[in-house]
């Protein structure tokens, strides 16, 4: 299949790596605001520049999109009036009503479309899923250090959907209510951002994003009935502690000791029971190949896709009611 990247920035490069690997599809050409980088991505991926993006359209089965976000509505307009499937980096859009007018155009022209929430394929997170049953508590830090990539809007949309987006794909609930704080230290939009979220069947998360950290940070904690799970993104790394019979012989586990004066839970009344700890095997891939792979399988195969518009819109209004209490709060302190 013929792809067709839009947006050949950072991003868009390493995207442009991945379609190399993927052997379904041949890039076909690319397109970017600013010729010089469209034609800069042509000689470095040995593909076509097009000055005239409908054109490109025209010439391709599949688009990918990786163009600003305030951008992606109108890109991804004219990609889906053309017939053709999508792929568009997160967040999906720059507003929820443009994302909804998506989900509709989508169904009408009947194509395909996947979101760029790249965590999902994240091989420690890979590896963490057969664990993760009903988790009702989370703890995220996503912390990186400062670069002038992304800051063309806030923390919240840049970095923290994507824990909120794993958030809300495994809690499978409504949200009860959203509590968020935030501040902006260098740019004009929100920098440091801190949200908890709890939902109606009792789940609570709580979710730290920074963009001006001198320590990178990619961690998730997972908390379920009789079950830690420790999930390091940027490794990759899984640590998970979890309840084990005395009798149970997996080779894999050791008691917990780590944890503290825990080794036996006799005295809890709870006979034959220890805390173990286990670190569960990782495949290490490379997560973006992955949702490319995912992506084309969907197409080929007339099946969903992982992360669906419909989950994106979903993940997009939380970022939303974050980044306006947040910007409410800042608002009264300059009164």
């Amino acid at each position: 299949m013929k792809i067709a990247l839009i947006g050949c920035g950072y991003l868009g490069k390493i995207h442009a790596k991945c379609i190399k690997e993927v052997k379904e599809l041949e890039l076909t050409g690319v397109f970017d605001i600013s010729q010089e980088a469209a034609d800069e991505a042509a000689k470095l991926f040995a593909t076509v520049p097009y000055t005239n993006l409908q054109d490109l359209v025209n010439h391709c089965d599949v688009v990918d999109i990786v163009s600003a976000t305030v951008t992606h509505f109108e890109v991804a307009k004219i990609a889906i009036a053309s017939g053709k499937h999508c792929f568009i980096e997160k967040p999906i859009t720059a507003t929820t009503e443009e994302a909804e007018q998506l989900i509709a155009l989508a169904k009408k022209h009947n194509v395909v479309i996947q979101v760029g929430h790249v965590e999902r394929y994240n091989s420690a997170f890979a590896a963490a899923l057969p664990h993760i049953t009903q988790p009702f508590f989370f703890e995220a830090h996503r912390l990186c250090q400062f670069n002038l990539r992304g800051t063309d809007v806030s923390v919240v949309h840049d970095l923290m959907i994507h824990d909120i987006d794993l958030v809300m794909w495994l809690v499978k609930s409504k949200v009860k209510s959203i509590n968020a704080n935030g501040v902006s230290i260098i740019t004009n939009t929100i920098d440091i951002a801190n949200a908890r979220i709890c939902f109606e069947n009792g789940a609570v998360a709580n979710l730290t994003a920074s963009r001006i950290s001198a320590d990178p940070l990619r961690k998730m904690r997972f908390f379920q009935k009789f079950c830690y799970i420790a999930v390091d993104f940027s490794k990759p790394d899984l640590e998970v502690f979890r309840l084990a019979k005395e009798c149970e012989n997996n080779p894999n586990t050791i008691p917990a000791s780590m944890l503290g004066d825990i080794d036996n839970l006799a005295e809890l009344g709870i006979p034959d029971i220890n805390i173990v700890f286990e670190k569960p095997e990782i495949i290490q891939t490379n997560a973006m190949t992955e949702e490319q792979n995912s992506f084309i399988n969907s197409i080929l195969n007339n099946a969903n896709t992982l992360v669906t518009l419909e989950q994106a819109t979903v993940a997009l209004e939380v970022v939303e009611e974050i980044v306006k209490q947040i910007q409410n709060d800042l608002q009264l302190q300059q009164l």
